[in-house]
């Protein structure tokens, strides 16, 4: 890592970042700004706790029988290659792989449970997070995910930055579940604060590199698209939606 970045972008998993950022952070690195992923839930599970059903169809539809965040690392990496920013993998698990400490079941069996709950022993897990957000390097902006989709990574990681960074927090948009109709609005709900929101921007080069960077993410591919052709087409329409990609900020009202 370097002392400082143009900015830093907190990506739950490991290709949250390129799926809602890719362009703009081609388009900062492009343009010489030192950039950063941190992907926060990068973490091998433990080697004794037995993967629920939910883990392994999954890894089934991810054609990893095994090593598979070793795997994901791997495309993150060249993820990030192509994109041209730093990285940092930290040892916090997906939530698929999340024990419950007292019992040994898995926190989040379901996919149901992944985006209607939060576990109680993920409260350590934000302790944590918050302990290393502090440890970070310097940087002019923090992104955090807006959390539109509800995933627990993703709410477990707004939460601790927003302790750690409070308002001067930048919010990016989670795709693919922002492009579902009425999914941002719902997340966007009346709160003390005002929301507010900035489109950057993007070259045809920075969307074309981000469908790259995507694509890169061999194991997640199924899940979201069905062939490079419909990749492009999802990700060329909702940047035009957007004008690009979206960010939000939260302004107090008086």
């Amino acid at each position: 890592m370097r002392e400082w970045y143009k900015a830093i972008y907190l990506s739950p998993h490991l290709d949250d970042a390129a799926l809602s950022c890719g362009g703009q952070i081609f388009q900062e690195t492009t343009n010489r700004a030192p950039i950063l992923v941190v992907t926060l839930m990068a973490g091998e599970p433990a080697a004794d706790v037995p993967l629920s059903e939910f883990a392994r169809e999954l890894h089934q539809r991810w054609e990893l029988a095994r090593d598979a965040v070793r795997v994901r690392r791997a495309e993150d990496v060249v993820a990030c290659q192509i994109l041209q920013a730093d990285y940092l993998h930290w040892s916090v698990t997906d939530c698929i792989y999340r024990p419950d400490p007292a019992t040994g079941e898995p926190c989040y069996p379901s996919w149901e449970s992944i985006i209607t709950t939060q576990h109680p022993a993920d409260e350590a897990v934000v302790d944590w997070l918050v302990a290393r957000l502090r440890q970070l390097p310097a940087a002019d902006q923090i992104y955090a995910p807006l959390t539109v989709g509800n995933h627990v990574d993703h709410r477990l990681t707004r939460l601790a930055a927003e302790q750690v960074f409070g308002e001067s927090l930048l919010y990016y948009e989670d795709y693919p579940y922002a492009a579902k109709d009425g999914a941002v609005t719902a997340v966007l709900t009346p709160t003390p604060k005002q929301w507010q929101s900035t489109s950057v921007t993007l070259s045809a080069t920075a969307v074309q590199a981000k469908i790259d960077a995507i694509w890169a993410y061999v194991s997640q591919r199924s899940s979201f698209f069905t062939t490079h052709d419909d990749l492009e087409r999802k990700i060329e329409a909702y940047t035009a939606q957007v004008g690009g990609e979206r960010v939000w900020h939260q302004k107090v009202c008086a």
